[in-house]
């Protein structure tokens, strides 16, 4: 073989390298960037359960990726109305107005649901006892120290430190402040006309930190603290909480039978899945326990976007479920997921 066949072919295999290396970049690069991206934001209170969702649901479907911000219900409702979402999250779900504002349409569907409890920090108390007049007056900041009569009441034989209650609540606009204060408001008239009921109400005393994680921390931190979080997050925290006393005059602990039987007793409007247990009747009832919600368009501007959502949600209200209790959810009872399942059917 002469030098010059040699050299032509050299010549040759370069052009057919350099022809495969410009043709394979773009495809490539094409590939990568072929997932379909979805960005969601909202409640803190299911947090940590959508984050188990997204890396479980990513592993068997790699072509979309997710992400979800816990920011509160109140931003989260901000960022769905204003459309820098694919998909939001509350635990207040949607008002009517807030609906209204929305031009592509709203679609509400129950996620998972959980109990709303009272962690405190009171070393070598191990069971707390608060009955309604308690828990109510501590909130309202009448009962300030641990050794109170209301509290000793309930609480005998319990070594209850004479030491201040330092009240922790939320700083941001939160669906686990307007479940936690609905239900106040509910079962007091002085609650109600002093602080009532929202996503952001004025406490009357107390310190106050973002998100439910925010909380449960100025818990850990301040000896005689009490606040009202999420019982996924006590529970990772190893915070003990209150047991609370229901209608039925029961103390009832938050596990996911109570919380349940409470979800158990929520009747939703016709065509809409939007509804509270706020004072719920039942012995084994736990007092404050709710739905939390995704907000989906009901016409989505880009069809992939759409239907990847649609996708991840089924997953969600179906193969999603088992991750619940393991987090500290109350996995939703048969008939709620197949109320989601029928409603999921309006996106588009």
């Amino acid at each position: 073989m002469t030098g010059g066949v040699i050299a032509t072919r050299m010549k040759n295999s370069k052009v057919s390298f350099l022809f495969l290396a410009t043709m394979t970049a773009p495809l490539l690069q094409w590939s990568a960037s072929a997932a379909t991206q979805l960005q969601g934001a909202g409640a803190t209170f299911p947090a940590p359960l959508y984050q188990r969702w997204i890396a479980e649901y990513t592993k068997g479907n790699p072509n979309v990726q997710i992400n979800y911000q816990g920011v509160g219900s109140g931003a989260g409702i901000k960022q769905f109305t204003q459309t820098l979402v694919s998909f939001g999250a509350s635990d207040a779900a949607m008002t009517d107005e807030e609906i209204a504002a929305v031009k592509q349409g709203v679609v509400l569907i129950p996620a998972t649901a959980g109990s709303i409890v009272l962690p405190y920090n009171l070393p070598g108390v191990a069971t707390l006892k608060l009955s309604r007049e308690a828990y109510v007056g501590i909130f309202l900041g009448k009962i300030k120290r641990w050794n109170d009569p209301a509290l000793a009441k309930t609480n005998q034989g319990v070594s209850l430190p004479n030491l201040s209650i330092t009240v922790c609540e939320r700083s941001d606009g939160s669906g686990t402040n307007f479940v936690f204060t609905k239900h106040l408001s509910t079962i007091s008239p002085e609650f109600k006309d002093k602080v009532g009921e929202g996503t952001s109400v004025t406490w009357p005393t107390g310190v106050a930190g973002k998100g439910n994680d925010g909380v449960t921390a100025l818990i850990k931190q301040n000896k005689g603290a009490i606040g009202y979080v999420e019982y996924g997050y006590a529970k990772n925290n190893k915070l003990s909480s209150a047991q609370l006393q229901n209608k039925a005059g029961e103390f009832v602990a938050a596990t996911t039978a109570s919380g349940a039987a409470t979800l158990a007793t929520t009747q939703f409007p016709p065509n809409l899945l939007r509804a509270w247990p706020s004072d719920p009747d039942g012995k084994e009832c736990y007092p404050i326990a709710t739905f939390t919600w995704l907000l989906l368009y009901k016409k989505y501007d880009n069809g992939q976007t759409g239907e990847a959502v649609k996708k991840f949600v089924d997953w969600g209200l179906t193969e999603g479920q088992k991750f619940s209790e393991e987090l500290g959810y109350v996995p939703l009872p048969k008939e709620i997921v197949d109320k989601g399942m029928e409603a999921l059917k309006a996106v588009q």
